[in-house]
Parts: structure tokens; C-alpha cells; sequence
């Protein structure tokens, strides 16, 4: 019930004794840290290429994505006047990139390190990407015929209650976590300004599940996410919490708790409520046990009789429900 009033849903009950054990928390983080809604702040284009020609390139290729990063040039695009335009073999590469053929030419866009393993890039291109990457933003490169014509950044906003509720959840003794597929600069320049206390970055989907299993062997793993390709990296984690207010069907299925309100500082108040939660249930078994144990004791003794045994059990039943009542009235600590 107090769960409900936060806006939370289980799925089954034994998250919330999984979710009081969970000493590693791990954040997906785009639209769990950071707002989800990416903005192109750059356009680099290639020397014998226009800022129009690479927007339109990238937008005709995009066009086809439903990652944040694809949703942030496509506004951008439209904002700019570029028509959209047919385009056909597409095909997408999670955690890599993107190709797609548009009137005959082959179009191929995503990380730098992806476009690397396609073409060699110059050493001002690297150059580029890094002070970008530097600055908390993506850099997107893309190919024209696999030949390079520039490069798109994107930047994500981190969520303003972020910061506060790593730092809740830091004080509760957890270590957390920052799991995503961007290049390392990007992620430990947002994860800096979060404060998380770690970052693990350049993971692709199958690989954040393997990631997973390895923070498994030092305790309780939880993992946060709200996309498309987080769902199978929360039904890896020994409790999958889904962001419902953005996330995807696929995440919201697969995870054991979804909480409904978009906001980063309920993953502390749920946690402290589970936390309550196992304390209240451990105190009615410890009392049920210690009170049977002496009425039986009294019995043996001849000091009580059966009917002694019923009124203690039947006043064990009602102690223990007015105890987890306690759990309606309890309020997080910040």
C-alpha cells in the first residue's frame, strides 16, 4: 500500500526482500540520469562537405531509429527544413551504429570507434570527438559511400534531481553504478557531474549482462532501466527496476519493479521502504516465534493450559498486523 502511494508497482513480492539485500545499483544512463531528450549542439561536417549536406545525410539515415540520440537529429533536421526520404536495407547495430541505403548510396552512422573499424579517420577527427565527448556531449560520425562526411553532437541533459538521489542512495551504503554503451568520455564526464561511483561505458547490450554477472559475485545486483535494450539486462539483475514514466514496454515487462514517476530520487525512497519493509516482517516472526516458544513452555509446565495457547496466538496475529501497519505511515528519509 505505501508502495502504491509512491507511485510504484510489483510484480511479485519477493522484490521487495531481494530490493533490502541490494548493496550495487546499476543506472542506465540515458532517461535515467539524464532527461532522455538529447539535443545536437554540433555539426563538424567534412571539408568538401556542407552543414546542410551532413544534416541531411543523417537525418535520411536516422530516420528509421527509435534510439535518443536518432530522435534528437530528427528534430533538429526538421527544425532545419530537411525532408524525410525513403530508404531501404536499414539496419541497426546496438550499442554500434546504423546503415541504410538512400537513393543509391550507402549511409553509415554511429560511434567512433564503430566508424573506425569502417574507414580510417583522421587524427583531427579523433581530435574532435574527444573534446566533445570531454564536454559531456556524443559525438556521431557518418559515411557517405563509406567515406567520411562528418561529424553530429549530441548532448543529454542530466535530470536535476540526479545528483541528490545518488548521494541518497550512496548514504544507504550502495555502490552505484553508471551502465552504458557510450564512449568513456561521455559517460564519466556525465557521471561526474551524477557522482555515481562508478562508470562502466562502450557496453553493449549482451555485454551489459555480463557486467551484471560479474558485480553479482561481491552482493545483490539492482538494475535501472527504462529502453528497449535494458530488458534483458533487468531480467538479469537479481531485481530489474524500470523508469515507467518514459520507458519501454519491453523494459516494463521484464523488470520487477516499475515506478511510475520519471524521477531518479523514488530508486532511494523505494528502497528505503523495502529496507523498512523486511525489518518490520523480520520483527513479527522473531515476536510469533518467541511468544509460542514460551507458551509452550508455560504448558509443559502446567502453568498454562490450551486455551492460553489459542488467546496468545490469536493476539500474535492481530500485534503483527497493527506492527506492519507502521509501514502505511512511514516516511523515506532525505
Amino acid at each position: 500500500m505505501r508502495l502504491a502511494k509512491q507511485k510504484v508497482l510489483l510484480h511479485d513480492m519477493k522484490s521487495i526482500e531481494t530490493l533490502a539485500r541490494v548493496n550495487v545499483l546499476c543506472v542506465d544512463k540515458t532517461g535515467t540520469i539524464t532527461q532522455g531528450e538529447p539535443k545536437v549542439t554540433d555539426l563538424l561536417p567534412a571539408e568538401d562537405v556542407t552543414e546542410g549536406q551532413l544534416l541531411a545525410d543523417a537525418f535520411h539515415l536516422e530516420q528509421m531509429s527509435e534510439h535518443p540520440l536518432a530522435r534528437a537529429v530528427l528534430d533538429y533536421g526538421t527544425q532545419k527544413g530537411v525532408s524525410s526520404k525513403k530508404v531501404s536495407a536499414f539496419q541497426a547495430l546496438p550499442g554500434n551504429g546504423l546503415s541504410a541505403v538512400c537513393e543509391g548510396v550507402h549511409l553509415t552512422g554511429g560511434s567512433v570507434a564503430y566508424i573506425s573499424s569502417r574507414t580510417a579517420l583522421s587524427d583531427k577527427v579523433k581530435q574532435q570527438a574527444q573534446e566533445l565527448a570531454d564536454q559531456g556531449k556524443t559525438p556521431l560520425c557518418f559515411l557517405r559511400d563509406d567515406r567520411y562526411i562528418g561529424m553530429i553532437a549530441v548532448a543529454d541533459v542530466i535530470k536535476e534531481d540526479s545528483p541528490r538521489a545518488v548521494r541518497e542512495l550512496r548514504n544507504m551504503g550502495i555502490h552505484v553504478v553508471m551502465l552504458t554503451g557510450d564512449n568513456r568520455r561521455t559517460a564519466e564526464a556525465i557521471g561526474a557531474q551524477a557522482g555515481v561511483d562508478e562508470v562502466v561505458a562502450d557496453v553493449l547490450p549482451d555485454g551489459k549482462e555480463n557486467v551484471i554477472r560479474e558485480l553479482q559475485k561481491f552482493g545483490k545486483v539492482a538494475m535501472v532501466g527504462d529502453g528497449i535494450n535494458d530488458a534483458p539486462v533487468l531480467a538479469r539483475a537479481d531485481v530489474g527496476i524500470a523508469m515507467g514514466g518514459l520507458g519501454s514496454d519491453a523494459a516494463v515487462e521484464a523488470a520487477d519493479i516499475v515506478i511510475m514517476e520519471d524521477q531518479p530520487s523514488k530508486l532511494a525512497d523505494v528502497i528505503q521502504i523495502g529496507r523498512r519493509t523486511v525489518q518490520i516482517c523480520n520483527q513479527n516472526i522473531v515476536f510469533a516465534i518467541a511468544v509460542k516458544v514460551i507458551i509452550l513452555a508455560l504448558v509443559a509446565a502446567g502453568f498454562a493450559n490450551m486455551w492460553a495457547a489459542v488467546f496468545a496466538d490469536v493476539g500474535v496475529a492481530v500485534i503483527a498486523i497493527l506492527n506492519a501497519m507502521r509501514t502505511l505511515y512511514y516516511k523515506p528519509q532525505k
